[in-house]
């Protein structure tokens, strides 16, 4: 991830931080904690219940649980003999969404289920979520078919489907709860970088989205819904009531289409 660039006329020395919205600047002799913010980029997207208009110098995407465990044939999802193909369908609205978001600077951050191998931080009714008769295969556990821990950091299980391009400036961050906010730096880097609205993307929509993003709002982001580029493999009526609830009390609700046209209109001029 670069870092603020120096300015002409600006005392030699270097920026300190990551954000593009706020830094300190250091000499040898001082150091600068009143840099000027940038104006914003304002980009006005068509959401339910009305139009919100996001600064893209504070705006990121968080794509959410897009592993192989969940949305890949031989993951934990197919062991058990569910259907994952559902949680597949943000596939292709992601692939084009993403390199447009990237095109206008807005970070893409994968927060993505990958536990300790020791499972030291889980406690019995994390443990109990994906074994819970208390036999079979679960968290940790070797998958049969290719024998891929269940969901451990840095296994084929955990890693991004092969479909979904992760960019170098791209961020990743391991969760082990149905949060991404619990117990993760993800609140920490989002503020270094000087975030303040969100769009929410990825599986399961009824799940680990929506409760990464009702923790976003509780923290004080902007919350907005990408629904085409979420999947569940829930019964129907729990993308409803998520979609509802999102718009009724946690934030709004778009697609991708709505922000790559408003992203075109931008360009355009």
């Amino acid at each position: 991830m670069s870092t603020p660039m120096q300015k002409p006329g600006r005392p030699a020395g270097g920026p300190l931080g990551v954000g593009r919205t706020y830094h300190w600047h250091a000499t040898e002799a001082e150091i600068d904690m009143a840099m000027a913010a940038p104006a914003p980029v304002r980009l006005r997207l068509p959401t339910a219940l009305q139009a919100v208009t996001v600064d893209l110098l504070r705006t990121a995407i968080v794509v959410i649980d897009m592993q192989n465990d969940f949305c890949a044939p031989g993951g934990w999802v197919d062991h058990l003999g569910l259907d994952y193909t559902p949680d597949r369908k943000p596939i292709a609205p992601l692939q084009a969404l993403l390199p447009k978001l990237r095109a206008a600077g807005v970070p893409v951050i994968w927060v993505n289920w990958g536990n300790r191998p020791d499972l030291a931080n889980m406690p019995p009714n994390q443990i109990h979520l994906y074994k819970p008769t208390g036999v079979g295969i679960g968290l940790g556990d070797p998958l049969p078919g290719n024998g891929a821990a269940v969901l451990q950091k840095d296994s084929w299980a955990a890693a991004v489907v092969d479909e979904l391009e992760i960019a170098p400036e791209d961020i990743k961050v391991d969760k082990h709860r149905i949060s991404g906010f619990w117990d993760t730096p993800l609140d920490s880097i989002l503020r270094n970088l000087g975030i303040r609205s969100l769009l929410f993307a990825g599986v399961n929509t009824d799940q680990c989205v929506l409760h990464s993003l009702t923790d976003a709002n509780f923290l004080g982001y902007g919350c907005i819904l990408v629904e085409d580029c979420c999947a569940t493999t829930s019964p129907g009526f729990c993308t409803e009531a998520t979609v509802w609830n999102v718009k009724k009390c946690f934030g709004f609700v778009t697609d991708s289409a709505a922000i790559i046209g408003a992203l075109e209109a931008q360009a355009a001029g």
